[in-house]
């Protein structure tokens, strides 16, 4: 190729090519120069400086592919004594960005949302550590730009998800309207929270109508301080999984009856590949398997309760009025009192407590879920990169994959 064709396609404004240095058939390796129309830019004070320079030195930076070559620009950085701020400084030159161009690096920046940091690394020839310097300041640049100031939603969803092991987590606070992730933080203490509502100010926390979460009492306490407009749902999802780990603990401990007592029918019946059947709907079991529930809860009276009062909530779904359900719940919760199971008993002690915030469902039908997806993303990107050491940039990576960040957004608008 000739040189003014290699400049049009590079189409950098104020800057040509001067020589082709060397090529073959992997790579390219051209020499830039400015043309006279290029102002020189301090570095610290974006002072333009319009005199002759210090001295120079050459560096190379990679550009987007040309026909499938990778492509390596030379250029001289110049050094002077700025003007404004009386500094020997080096000069910014904008389009340049780690040791790449800014459309290189926005390049690196997509194929990291749709990919590993080192299949990512692998596709453009460059080593991951490289990947994860450019993927990290990109994040940090865009979350300046959308991130800042928090963003305000009206119905949100606060959950939790695990980051590391030993009980590490991370705090999510989720736009239900937009379904999306809007803010994250390390930690699940009520203090935590209370940095999001802080962020979005006191006039934002009293437009926010709704929040749903899993009933924690930190999360409870810090949105009945900031967000005092809001109703505080805990939504059927985290109800019914307290209910299928409680009928599982059931199980667990009939199992180590059948152990005790060599009781080969309640071992075969209780055992762990049994568990998924004790935790599915009625309307999804097969013939078969309804008929093996049938025999399990013949021979065995806890779990026939457990299985009872587990089925029976879910007719509270089915009341039209927040009355109704009122009186739905409270029967349950005797029913369960009355039941001899202990840890039932305590659901109904814990229900109790966070009786009213159990009926705000059905004021405002808000749920987890949206949440629940998202966590389930976060766990995938967790497990497809075996884990991140650096937290900050996990959090922006979870931006980038469930949030504002996602590049697949610019696509759109």
């Amino acid at each position: 190729m000739q040189k003014e064709t290699l400049s049009e396609i590079l189409n950098i404004t104020h800057y040509y090519v001067s020589e082709i240095i060397s090529e073959n058939k992997t790579e390219i390796h051209l020499k830039l120069e400015k043309d006279s129309e290029c102002n020189t830019i301090c570095s610290g004070c974006e002072h333009i400086h319009k005199k002759g320079y210090h001295s120079c030195y050459e560096i190379i930076v990679e550009d987007l592919p040309i026909c499938g070559r990778r492509v390596f620009l030379h250029i001289c950085k110049e050094t002077y004594r700025c003007d404004n701020c009386k500094k020997i400084l080096v000069e910014k030159i904008d389009w340049i960005y780690i040791r790449c161009t800014r459309r290189y690096a926005k390049q690196v920046y997509r194929l990291t949302a749709i990919t590993t940091n080192k299949e990512s690394g692998w596709y453009l020839g460059i080593d991951d550590e490289v990947v994860y310097r450019i993927d990290k300041r990109m994040l940090q640049e865009e979350a300046k730009k959308k991130l800042v100031p928090i963003p305000a939603a009206i119905h949100i969803s606060v959950d939790e998800v695990a980051y590391k092991k030993y009980h590490r987590y991370l705090t999510n606070v989720v736009d239900t309207d937009k379904k999306m992730i809007v803010w994250n933080e390390k930690g699940r203490k009520s203090e935590v929270l209370d940095k999001y509502y802080k962020g979005i100010g006191e006039e934002n926390c009293k437009k926010i109508e709704s929040v749903a979460m899993d009933g924690a009492r930190t999360y409870i306490s810090s949105t009945e301080k900031y967000a005092v407009n809001a109703l505080i749902v805990i939504d059927r999802f985290h109800l019914m999984k307290k209910l299928n780990d409680a009928v599982d603990t059931v199980r667990k401990e009939q199992l180590k009856i059948g152990h005790k007592n060599e009781d080969e029918e309640l071992i075969e019946l209780t055992h762990c590949k049994q568990r998924f059947l004790l935790l599915k709907k009625k309307d999804g079991l097969t013939d078969k398997q309804k008929e093996f529930l049938t025999r399990l809860c013949k021979i065995n009276e806890p779990i026939f309760k457990a299985m009872l009062l587990k089925e029976s909530f879910l007719g509270i779904y089915e009341c039209l009025t927040v009355e109704k359900a009122n009186d739905y719940l409270t029967t349950w919760i005797e029913n369960a009192l009355k039941s001899e199971l202990q840890v039932f008993k305590e659901i109904a002690k814990s229900f109790t407590d966070k009786f009213h915030y159990i009926l705000n469902w059905f004021r405002c039908k808000i749920s987890s879920a949206i949440s629940e997806g998202i966590n389930n993303k976060i766990k995938r990107l967790k497990r497809m990169a075996y884990g991140y050491k650096d937290i900050e940039y996990f959090k922006l990576k979870i931006h980038q994959h469930c949030g504002l960040l996602n590049p697949k957004l610019e696509v759109a608008t």
